[in-house]
C-alpha cells in the first residue's frame, strides 16, 4: 500500500536512515525546515521539526541515531545544508528537545552550493564524528564535529532554544574542516561501510573519484598532482558533452553498492554506467545504457542487487525505474507516481526489512511505496 505524507512546503531533499536501529526513520528538508518522519505500514508519525529558517539542499544522517521504536532512551542526529552555504547539526532525544547548531559559514565553510553530504563510512566512533560536503566551489570538505581545538561559535542557531541550550551553543566548539580541492564543480558523496577512509566522489563533467581524505599531505612519496584521489572512473558520455561545451551543471549522481566497495553505480546526462573496481579498464564502465535524462541513482541497502533511477525533467512526469544488477540488460520496472509535469524531486530506498519501499518527494508530497519483491 502507497503511504502519502504532506509537508506543507516544496520538498528539495529526503534522506532514510540506514542504521539498523533507526531503518524506520526518514529526514524530509524543504524551504525552511526538516522533518523527521517515523514511517510504519500505514502511515507516518512526525518525530522531530527543525526550522532552519532557509532552504535544505543535503541531509546526512548520523549513526548515533536511534529510533524511538528501538529504544526508550532514543536519540536523533543528522547534519542539514541550506541554501545560504551553512550547515546545521539536528539533534532531539528522548529527554531534549529539537536543537539546532550551525557551523560552515562565513569564511571558514563552503561559497557555493552544497550539493550533497555524508557522514564518514565505518564502524567505529568516526562514523559520526565527521561529516564530508561536496558544492559548486569544487570542494570537498570533511567536518570535524568533535575538535580539539576550541573555537566558540559565532552565529547564532535559528532555533528558539531555552537558557539551558544557548549554555550548550556557546560551550560547543566549532567544527573544524579539511578540504580537498577538485577541478569542477561536485555533485555528490558518498561513503562505504566497510571504510572510514575514502569517499566517492562525483563531479559534475563525469569524472567519479574514489578519495582517501585521510591521506598525509606532508608524505614525500604522495603525488601532489593527485591530491587526495586513489582511482578516477570515467562516463565517456559525460565527458564528451563536456568537451563540447554541452554539459549541464548539477547533473549526476554516484553510488556505492550496499555489500560492495567495488561495485558503483552512477547515472550522467541520459545514460547510467556501472563500474567494477576488481575489473579495471582503464577507468572507463562495465557496463552502460540509456536511462532518464538529468536522473539520480540510489542501490538498495536490503537487497543490494537492486537499484533504482529518477529523472528531474518534468518532460517524462514523476517516474522511478528500477533495475536488477543481476539482469541489468533487461528492462527496468517503472512506477509512475504522477503525470507530468510533477516529477521526482529526490527519492531514497528505506532500509526497513522485508519487502524493497521507495520513498520519493514529489512537490509537497512524500510518497513511500513498495517496489513488489518478495522477501
Amino acid at each position: 500500500m502507497d503511504i502519502h505524507y504532506d509537508h506543507r512546503a516544496e520538498i528539495s531533499v529526503v534522506r532514510a536512515c540506514l542504521s539498523d536501529d533507526a531503518n524506520d526513520l526518514l529526514a524530509v528538508g524543504g524551504e525552511h525546515s526538516v522533518d523527521v518522519l517515523r514511517v510504519t505500514d500505514t502511515g507516518f508519525r512526525t518525530i522531530a521539526s527543525f526550522h532552519t529558517g532557509t532552504r535544505i539542499t543535503a541531509l546526512a544522517w548520523s549513526s548515533n541515531t536511534i529510533s524511538p521504536t528501538a529504544a526508550d532512551e532514543w536519540a536523533i542526529e543528522l547534519a542539514a545544508s541550506g541554501e545560504d552555504y551553512g550547515l546545521y547539526l539536528l539533534t532531539k532525544s528522548a529527554d531534549a528537545e529539537e536543537h539546532i547548531f550551525s557551523f560552515g559559514g562565513g569564511l571558514s565553510g563552503h561559497h557555493g552550493r552544497v550539493n550533497d553530504m555524508i557522514f564518514c563510512g565505518g564502524w567505529d566512533e568516526d562514523s559520526a564524528r565527521y561529516v564530508a560536503t561536496v558544492s559548486d566551489d569544487k570542494m570537498l570538505m570533511v567536518w570535524d564535529l568533535l575538535p580539539t581545538v576550541n573555537i566558540s561559535s559565532s552565529k547564532p542557531s535559528p532555533a528558539r532554544s531555552t537558557d539551558l541550550d544557548n549554555c550548550a551553543i556557546t560551550s560547543r566548539s566549532q567544527p573544524t574542516a579539511y578540504v580537498i580541492p577538485f577541478p569542477h564543480p561536485l555533485v555528490t558523496i558518498d561513503s562505504h561501510p566497510s571504510t572510514s577512509k575514502e569517499f566517492l566522489v562525483a563531479d559534475c563533467h563525469g569524472s567519479i573519484y574514489l578519495t582517501d581524505w585521510r591521506s598525509d599531505p606532508d608524505d614525500p612519496n604522495r603525488d601532489h598532482l593527485r591530491h587526495s584521489n586513489v582511482m578516477e572512473f570515467a562516463d565517456p558520455h559525460a565527458l564528451a558533452m563536456a568537451s563540447m561545451g554541452n554539459s549541464v551543471r548539477w547533473t549526476g549522481s554516484a553510488a556505492w553498492r550496499a555489500d560492495s566497495p567495488d561495485i558503483i553505480g552512477a547515472v550522467y546526462g541520459s545514460k547510467f554506467s556501472i563500474w567494477d573496481i576488481s575489473h579495471l579498464r582503464g577507468g572507463l564502465p562495465l557496463f552502460s545504457s540509456a536511462s532518464f535524462s538529468e536522473g539520480g541513482h540510489r542501490w538498495c541497502r536490503t537487497y543490494p542487487e537492486y537499484f533504482a533511477i529518477s529523472t528531474q525533467s518534468p518532460n517524462k512526469g514523476a517516474v522511478i525505474h528500477v533495475h536488477n544488477f543481476n539482469y541489468v540488460h533487461a528492462q527496468p520496472t517503472a512506477f509512475n507516481l504522477h503525470a507530468r509535469p510533477h516529477y521526482i524531486k529526490d527519492f531514497d530506498f528505506m532500509a526497513t526489512r522485508g519487502i524493497p519501499r521507495i520513498a520519493a518527494a514529489v512537490g509537497r508530497e512524500v510518497v513511500v511505496f513498495s517496489i513488489g519483491v518478495e522477501s
